[in-house]
């Protein structure tokens, strides 16, 4: 797992070049807000994590649970889940937007992976504009 990367993966890369195209500025992996999430917008009070689905465990076709020591991977995925959903409600306290962005759905051809970051774009501005009313 050593050889495993926590910043700058493939899918982290796609989202923030999208979002920097559609002229969002960000920071990246913020120490002082839970969860160090991988794209922090602040100027939206947004942040963006970008999950693999293995790793968190997605309800999808691209994860699968391990055959080969089972209850270990079971425990680390269960624990990656509540400890996403306990970084959630911490940021929802302090006032900030979470989404999340999954590997999969990346994965698809460019004109999904266009839109999907279009409708991030879409909710991180209208969710500011709903707060500055």
């Amino acid at each position: 797992m050593a050889g495993i990367r926590g910043k700058d993966t493939k899918p982290e890369m796609i989202v923030r070049r999208g979002l920097h195209a559609r002229g969002f500025r960000y920071r990246l992996h913020p120490r002082y807000l839970p969860g160090k999430p991988d794209i922090v917008l602040p100027k939206y009070r947004a942040v963006i994590f970008v999950h693999g689905c293995f790793w968190h465990g997605h309800d999808c076709p691209a994860f699968k649970w391990p055959k080969s020591r089972e209850a270990f991977w079971r425990t680390k995925i269960e624990r990656n889940r509540r400890r996403h959903d306990e970084v959630l409600a911490d940021l929802a306290a302090m006032g900030w937007t979470a989404e999340t962005v999954w590997e999969c759905e990346l994965r698809r051809s460019a004109d999904t992976v266009g839109k999907k970051l279009d409708s991030l774009g879409f909710l991180i501005r209208s969710r500011r504009e709903l707060s500055s009313d």
